[in-house]
Formats: structure tokens, sequence, C-alpha cells
């Protein structure tokens, strides 16, 4: 006898994407093809989603099916607010992770405020302020344009159609800095320099709007000039829709509306260097190579690494990879994510990934499979790369990038060849460790929140905070 078919309710989620879409439920409903009260039945978990609404929103809100319709919530999930509720003002409440699992499933909004305001409370408490506050200046420019792109699923389709087109009217690939050089001075009279890093004192580039000049630092490498040239066209060229694009996001202040204005512009200087058709399709022939890439389109490692979160066009979509960027004392620089992002927001990365351990080995790549505590696996790729300016020669210039998606993808990519996919060797990683529920974990730095300690005088552990499970 069959087993019965498990019944989706996706509320949260139908109603976080609808939110996040600034639609009501009357507009969403004409858009999917059913009633206004048959979405509120939806959203309230009083109906099961079917497959035909399911996709009907992948059809018209470019879904990925797998990931909506996975047991964890998008945006503030469980493991994010188990990690917020792990915080020493919260012990005494000891909430148990299926209420915490209640709420980010159905009420997805307070999720993400409760995320919000802990956000801003451990900003003042890194950055202690007298008087009271508006408690929303708190909410940092770089947390909040963090959170903005990543609820786009970083990928911004009006800017990669335009800067698939403008790529094209540039020409040839290979003489990308002279074609933007051009580029630059014919459409709008500016001119392109590179000059001695003296003349820019703590920056790598600069545009001098009464000269009308692009200075671009001479300690820049090639590909880095090539994306300063290409950053500054695209804030020409596309002014208009980079305008639009942040009126439409809302930021809540002047600090907040630059950065996003600078983000976007580099998205968009990315997806000029490395045009979408032409990267994806060189991405899969070479089977996500990212040395080969790196030479294809004139970038650089963190670039292409970069560029490969950002494949998700609905109707050719690439592996939809993760990326960190962290220095060797483990500060994370740089985070994005095509689709899943299993790691701690508050706080660093598990020191059993070896992202870690790619300073040991500087240039190799380091491949690993991990798995997080409930129980998916990620194909993950180390390695280091250099800042891409060194002020001074007797500092270090390494960072480690760390690449990763769903393990199923593993085949198609050439950092996996020579593994047995079928019976991997396979390290169980966690988030911090103040909520990493990994009894047996001999790299433990921290006791576990909410747990009771297992300490006795007559036993030494392996791991200084062994606890009781349950």
């Amino acid at each position: 006898m069959a087993a019965p078919e498990r019944k989706l309710y996706l509320g949260g989620r139908i109603r976080r994407l609808r939110r996040e879409l600034g639609l009501n439920q009357s507009a969403m409903a004409a858009e999917i093809g059913i009633s206004p009260s048959y979405l509120n039945h939806l959203e309230r978990n009083q109906r099961p989603v079917t497959a035909q609404v399911l996709l009907r929103l992948a059809e018209i809100y470019n879904v990925e099916l797998r990931t909506f319709a996975a047991d964890g919530p998008d945006g503030t999930g469980v493991d994010q607010l188990a990690e917020i509720f792990a915080d020493p003002m919260f012990a005494d409440l000891g909430i148990p992770r299926y209420e915490l699992l209640e709420v980010a499933d159905n009420a997805p909004s307070v999720a993400d405020a409760v995320s919000r305001l802990y956000a801003a409370m451990v900003e003042r408490r890194q950055h202690p302020v007298g008087g009271a506050p508006d408690e929303t200046s708190l909410i940092t420019p770089e947390s909040w344009v963090r959170d903005y792109i990543q609820a786009q699923r970083n990928h911004f389709p009006d800017i990669e159609e335009a800067a698939e087109t403008l790529s094209g009217a540039l020409g040839d690939p290979g003489g990308a800095f002279e074609a933007l050089r051009r580029r630059l001075k014919e459409g709008f009279g500016v001119e392109a320099r590179i000059v001695p890093p003296e003349l820019l004192d703590f920056a790598s580039q600069s545009y001098d709007l009464h000269r009308k000049r692009l200075m671009l630092s001479a300690l820049l490498r090639h590909e880095s000039r090539i994306f300063g040239a290409a950053y500054q066209l695209a804030l020409f060229e596309l002014a208009p829709l980079l305008n639009r694009l942040i009126e439409a996001a809302g930021a809540p202040d002047a600090p907040t509306r630059r950065l996003l204005h600078m983000s976007l512009a580099n998205y968009a200087a990315g997806a000029i260097m490395m045009p979408y058709g032409r990267f994806l399709a060189a991405a899969e022939k070479q089977r996500y190579d990212v040395d080969r890439l790196c030479a294809l389109f004139s970038a650089s490692v963190e670039q292409v690494s970069h560029r490969l979160t950002t494949l998700g066009r609905a109707s050719a979509r690439g592996i939809p990879f993760f990326m960190l960027r962290v220095d060797a004392a483990g500060n994370i620089s740089k985070r994005f994510a095509g689709e899943s992002f299993p790691f701690s927001r508050f706080g660093g990365t598990c020191p059993r990934w070896n992202l870690h351990a790619a300073f040991q080995t500087p240039g190799r790549v380091a491949t690993q499979i991990v798995e997080t505590p409930d129980g998916a696996r990620f194909f993950t790729i180390g390695r280091t790369v250099e800042r891409a300016v060194r002020l001074d020669p007797r500092e270090s210039s390494q960072l480690a990038i760390g690449l990763g998606c769903d393990v199923r993808h593993a085949p198609n990519i050439v950092y996996a060849d020579g593994l047995d996919l079928a019976k991997p060797l396979v390290t169980p990683i966690g988030p911090a460790c103040t909520i990493c529920p990994r009894i047996r974990c001999p790299q433990r730095a921290a006791a576990p929140a909410g747990r009771t300690l297992a300490v006795r005088e007559t036993e030494k552990t392996i791991s200084p905070y062994p606890f009781l499970g349950g």
C-alpha cells in the first residue's frame, strides 16, 4: 500500500514572499489565478499548498521549488532564532526548539522583527551611545543592505539584462579595460588614468567630478582595474535603473541608501565583466573551474566566486552557491548566497570547516563535504586570495574564500572529481558554538546555551564543555 502524500503547509513562506514583493492578497491571488479567500486560507495554514499553486509561484515569481518547499523556512529560520535566544539574557526562559520552529514557520514577520531587534541590541552593545536614540538607527547600513540583497536571493534581473546589453556593446572581452576606458571617454567625457597610490591616500580608486577623471591606483591588479572601470561606467550608464531600484528598496536613511547604491553598482560591474549568458555557458562547460573562468573573463578568483552566487535567472539557473570571505582571525567580511546559507549570522564559522586551514596552504584548493546538524550536506571549496590593494608590504595580504553548494550538485563541479560521492567522507559542522547541538565536538570553544553541563571532577573530557543531550 502506497504511503499517503505529505501535505505541505507553507503559509509563512507564502506570506513572506508576498511581503517581499510588496503585494496585497488580492494582487497575488489574481496573479497566480486563485481567489483572495483561498490565498488567505493558504497563508493561515488552513489549507495545504497544491502542486498547481507551487508551479504558479515558481513560474510567476522565480521561486525555486525545492528550496521553497523544504523543511527549513527562508529568512529568519529556526537556527537563527536559536542563536538569538542562546544569548545569556534569555537563559532562564528555556525556550524549546519546537516553539522557535512554530514562530519561524507561522509568524515569519515576527521572526524577522526579533532578528532586527537583536541585531540592533548587538550593535548597541558594541558601540554604546548616550541618551535614548532612535532604535532603528542601531540597524547598521551593512546589515540592512546584506539582508535586502539576500531577500532578493542575490539576483537582480533588471541589472542583469542591462549589463548584458552594455557588455555586448563593449566588444572584445579580451581588451576589456581599453573598451571600458573608451566607453567612458566617448560616452561621458571621462578620462580613466592609472595613478601613483600616493595621490589617492587610502582609496583604491576615485572619481574627480570637476575634472571628469577616474583615477585608479597603480597598486591594483589588471582585473581590479577592469572592475573599477566597469563600476564607474555602471554608475553612469545604469543610473536611472539603479536609482529606481534604490527607491523601491526603501532604505531607512541616507548612509544605507549610499551603501546600497554602491553594492548594486558593484553587482552591475561584475555582470558587465561576466555577462550572464556567456558566463553561465562557460561555467557549465568548464564545470565551474574558477581558474579557467578567471582566465576567460579577465577576472579575479574573488570576482568569479561572487559572480557564481548570482546565477538565479528563472529561465537559466546555475548551481546555487554560497560564498564567504574571511581573514586569518576568522572575521567574515563578505557573505552571499544564491539559495541557502547554512552558517551563523551573529557568530563566525565552525572551526571544523577547512576554510580556516586554507591559510596553511596558500593558493591550493581544499575540498570538503560538511553536514549541518539538520542533516543537510554541502560540498565546499576553500582557497586563499590576495587583497585587491596591499599598502604595507609587512602586513599579510591574504584572505580566504569559501564556496559551497548542496552536495547533490557536486558531480557537476570539477573539484569533486575523484571523490567517492556515494560513500563520502563527511565532516560534521555546526553554527556558533553557543547553539551547536553536537555533544562530542573536540573543537567546541564555548558552553552551549540552555544545556546542562556534565562536568565531573573525576573525569576530564576532550571538550572543555561536556553537556547533557536532549
